[in-house]
């Protein structure tokens, strides 16, 4: 019998996608360079954690610096990005195909990670443009163009962003919205397509009004969707406090004791792990630098700092939530066909806290994805317009808000694939701008400390 079209290019995307990040070369370019800048910076992550927060909180921005949102705006968009599926659908994908050892592969993607965002995102404060209008554009893509004066390789970053806007940022997205809302309605399922539509009309009231917009949607949508979610995951967890230390032990044993389960099974755990963790919070994909591009500051590591946070927020502390709920319950065990991604989150919740629980992952998700959606718009239209000038900005969010509704029908499997695809060719040009302009982040790290902290004090 003859396959589809649709199953043609599943099985050709999924084979693409697994020599991409099934190959040692892949993990070691992602994890030896956070590492590299982990001990480059310093141990930014931990030394300037404290300062950090107390950027976020507002205690050092400047109204008259140049940019358009304040620090916790931009890190509220860039955070709508990345906590999304990926910390709902993508967690327990990780598990259910690498094991609960993936879930550590995610901790040490994150912590690394931390030390990347604030490479990547000092840089694109450092690199950025401002136009006479005063509004910004930043990204690895003038990083690579201003910093590094790499034109072909800045605009075929540009170019895959652009492409991976419509995939990572949109039909994934919507695609686990109807996913993780069948679980609760079935009939949701045998209506993607309106539940699609419901979406990409909500996409396009926010995603027309440019950043500011968008960042305060973000700003409003982001602590609310989150308290929700981690106060429903604790408790579950308290519910069954008595297997957590259980749960701990397991993580660890699949993580990194092939002993005991073998090591196909460790080296799933690195593979799943490693590629869901960057999928979640995309420390080195180069898309945060875009948001945090415009930020009101004209001190560059300041943003950086704020940006690190994110790999904390969204994997250490968001999936580490979802990843035990799925290991306490035992979830992880079940092998139905129909418990996949978000449903598998979904069932875990419920069979500890009922339908409340299930009902929390619906929603949760569906605001994950909605605001994932609305920030992915800003880092496609930057790279539209990187490419090809102001004139393609609104023509791109008319045809990214059209996009919202076919996603919601494409096959999960496929919407997968070209998700992970799009990851790793965003990631390349990135890390090798982080590689060679490592020394001018350092050196503007180095100066920013070597300072008294001033609320209005610019850097010289």
């Amino acid at each position: 019998m003859n396959s589809s079209p649709i199953e043609r290019l599943t099985e050709l995307s999924g084979q693409l996608s697994g020599l991409l990040w099934s190959n040692g070369l892949t993990l070691l370019i992602l994890l030896g360079m956070g590492l590299y800048l982990t001990i480059r910076m310093g141990l930014v992550q931990v030394r300037g954690f404290r300062h950090s927060l107390a950027l976020i909180s507002g205690r050092y921005d400047c109204p008259d610096h140049e940019g358009q949102i304040s620090h916790f705006q931009a890190l509220s968009t860039a955070l709508s990005a990345t906590v999304g599926t990926g910390n709902i659908a993508g967690v327990a994908t990780a598990i259910s195909l690498g094991g609960p050892g993936a879930l550590f592969w995610m901790w040490v993607t994150a912590f690394l990670g931390m030390a990347t965002k604030f490479t990547e995102c000092t840089l694109a404060l450092k690199f950025r443009e401002v136009g006479i209008d005063h509004e910004v554009s930043g990204g690895p893509m003038y990083t690579l163009f201003n910093g590094l004066h790499m034109k072909r390789t800045a605009v075929l970053f540009a170019s895959f962003a652009l492409i991976a806007s419509f995939g990572i940022g949109n039909m994934v997205q919507a695609n686990s919205v109807v996913d993780g809302l069948g679980y609760l309605i079935p009939e949701v399922r045998d209506n993607a397509w309106a539940a699609g539509l419901v979406l990409a009309l909500l996409v396009g009231l926010v995603i027309l009004g440019g950043v500011q917009r968008i960042a305060r949607v973000a700003s409003a949508i982001v602590p609310v969707m989150a308290v929700l979610y981690i106060s429903a995951a604790l408790l579950v967890l308290i519910n069954l406090a008595d297997r957590i230390p259980a749960a701990f032990e397991t993580i660890f044993n699949h993580a990194l004791n092939p002993w005991a389960v073998g090591g196909a099974a460790v080296g799933e755990a690195i593979r799943w792990g490693v590629a869901r963790g960057l999928f979640s919070n995309e420390a080195g994909l180069g898309s945060s630098p875009m948001a945090h591009a415009a930020a009101r500051t004209n001190e560059p590591v300041r943003e950086g700092l704020v940006a690190m946070m994110e790999p904390f927020i969204d994997t250490l502390v968001i999936c580490t939530m979802t990843g035990l709920v799925i290991v306490v319950t035992g979830a992880w065990t079940l092998q139905q066909d129909n418990l996949v991604g978000a449903a598998l989150t979904a069932h875990a919740f419920k069979s500890s806290i009922g339908v409340a629980g299930a009902g929390v992952v619906g929603i949760g998700l569906s605001l994950f994805a909605f605001s994932t959606m609305i920030a992915w718009s800003y880092y496609g239209d930057r790279s539209a317009r990187f490419l090809f000038g102001d004139k393609a900005v609104q023509p791109y969010r008319v045809l990214y808000t059209l996009l919202v509704v076919v996603g919601a029908a494409v096959p999960l499997e496929l919407v997968w694939n070209l998700a992970d695809i799009t990851n790793i060719l965003m990631a390349l040009p990135n890390l090798l701008s982080l590689a060679l302009l490592a020394g001018v982040a350092q050196k503007l790290k180095n100066e920013y400390f070597s300072r008294p902290f001033s609320r209005t004090k610019a850097e010289p």
